[in-house]
């Protein structure tokens, strides 16, 4: 069994023929998926997808590039919508500095704001990285200061200190297709020194197909080989990391339940 951990069921892409794409990803043995929130404004609809499948779970919170559309999403807010049954993370929320078209001081607040909402709810925060290391490392040790809370850096594409830090700090770190890629032998490197136990995999679907799909559209059923490729890197077979994986995702987010 996979778990992929961080998809967008609702974006046109996969929006179209999103059954075939859940019965493709049953069929490789990836039995839960998270589809993950980049707009509040969007709650209804994640929910409903949620709601559509036992095994579709969701998060509620604003994607760093969409900061200044949601500039004022309070923290009450978050965790009032974070009280579904099917919502078990916050975010995805942080930081994104490689098109620079958000206010950098009006996206940390935003960033602040749901970490907030995961310190007081126990919800797991999906964390954004991207050409922001140096800033999220600040804002990651100030607010750990001020209290713990459980965090994921999605789609580790970052430096090795970001990576440290995460680990240190207690986050689990996830790796998607990226780690596939024929040039990224220093992300496997990064992936090498993880521990097995903070270990997730995921798809970012539709964007960021693996190596073996590469000019495809992405999608869940991929998954499977992020976890092939974290399998070699630790020396493990490929059922003993889909395995531990699987694990790990149920130990952090507490909230959903495992397939039936």
């Amino acid at each position: 069994m996979l778990v992929d951990s961080h998809c967008h069921l609702d974006f046109p892409e996969l929006a179209e023929d999103r059954a075939d794409i859940i019965t493709r990803a049953r069929a490789a043995g990836v039995s839960t998926m998270v589809t993950i929130s980049t707009r509040v404004a969007r709650f209804e609809t994640y929910k409903a997808i949620a709601e559509s499948d036992p095994d579709i779970w969701f998060t509620i919170g604003t994607h760093p590039l969409g900061a200044n559309e949601e500039p004022d999403i309070s923290t009450s807010t978050l965790l009032d919508l974070a009280g579904h049954e099917k919502c078990i993370g916050i975010g995805e929320a942080g930081l994104d500095y490689f098109y620079d078209k958000v206010d950098r001081e009006t996206a940390k607040k935003v960033f602040r704001t749901h970490i907030a909402a995961s310190r007081i709810s126990g919800l797991p925060l999906v964390i954004h990285a991207r050409d922001a290391d140096v800033d999220i490392i600040a804002v990651l040790k100030e607010e750990s200061a001020i209290g713990a809370f459980p965090a994921i850096l999605h789609c580790f594409s970052s430096t090795p200190a970001l990576a440290e830090v995460g680990v240190a700090l207690g986050l689990h770190i996830s790796f998607s297709g990226i780690v596939t890629f024929k040039r990224s032998d220093e992300l496997r490197a990064i992936a090498q020194h993880v521990p097995l136990d903070r270990l997730l995999v995921e798809t970012d679907a539709p964007f960021l197909a693996p190596q073996a799909y590469r000019g495809k559209r992405n999608e869940p059923s991929y998954v499977v080989e992020a976890a092939k490729t974290l399998a070699e890197v630790h020396g493990l077979s490929f059922e003993a990391m889909a395995a531990q994986t699987t694990q790990n995702f149920f130990s952090l987010f507490k909230k959903a339940k495992r397939p039936q």
